[in-house]
């Protein structure tokens, strides 16, 4: 768990976004976290080149939902990275552990099958404080980091 802000970054050291097309598939799941994870990710495509035409945005319930939704952006349009953007924090049952597993394996599977990158922007938090800190908080946002790793990974292909 990040105990820094690593939300900085060098544009000189990342590829100009200007020629890629973006998906974001965001849970409207703790709405307060997922949103700043959302406008911090917008933001740092913009910065860095990429057009607002060229990102496109979809809501899913909640974050067990992002890998269908990913899946059908997949399927339906023809994009350079997506970024897949929830929360859960811990609670008092194991649906924590459910939803996370869940969420980081059908992540993942995706990534094995299709030739498009899926940034894994899932924010996994033992309280809700941790997750605040870390989408704009005093740990920076995690949306920016994952933007920049979408950029760079858009630039493998």
């Amino acid at each position: 768990m990040a105990t820094t802000n690593l939300s900085y970054y060098d544009k000189t050291t990342i590829p100009n976004a200007n020629n890629f097309r973006f998906g974001i598939v965001v849970s409207e799941w703790n709405p307060d976290i997922t949103k700043n994870l959302q406008k911090g990710a917008i933001e740092t495509l913009l910065d860095c080149g990429a057009k607002k035409e060229n990102i496109i945005s979809w809501e899913v319930p909640g974050s067990f939902e992002l890998v269908y939704g990913c899946k059908k952006m997949l399927e339906t349009l023809q994009l350079d990275a997506i970024i897949a953007i929830g929360n859960v924090i811990q609670g008092e049952t194991k649906h924590f552990d459910f939803v996370c597993n869940g969420v980081t394996q059908g992540i993942v599977d995706l990534n094995v099958k299709y030739n498009t990158p899926i940034i894994f922007c899932v924010l996994t938090d033992n309280t809700k404080q941790q997750s605040l800190d870390r989408s704009g908080g005093k740990f920076g946002n995690k949306g920016i980091e994952c933007a920049v790793a979408a950029i760079k990974m858009a630039s493998l292909s």
